[in-house]
């Protein structure tokens, strides 16, 4: 029997790839391929970040401590790295 191996993100890391699929009109998948991510992985944080906005609460993905600024900073250059790569 195989084991899965799972990968684990930084909350930033999540944070920021929840930005991208906001920000960029692409698909979940589209997004998620671009990083290397699983496309389950990426659809299931956009939505519990959906799901902690509606309710109000900040996800801990959010809670990184990060201005507004320094996350659009980061998110401009997590979406150049992904431009780069493709």
């Amino acid at each position: 029997m195989g084991s899965k191996c799972t990968n684990r993100y930084s909350d930033e890391y999540k944070r920021d790839a929840i930005e991208l699929v906001r920000s960029s009109g692409r698909t979940v998948t589209e997004v998620a391929r671009e990083l290397g991510v699983s496309s389950e992985s990426l659809r299931g944080w956009v939505k519990k970040a959906r799901a902690a906005q509606d309710t109000g609460s900040v996800p801990a993905a959010g809670r990184a401590g990060q201005s507004a600024d320094d996350r659009d900073e980061e998110l401009k250059r997590l979406a150049a790295a992904v431009a780069s790569t493709g």
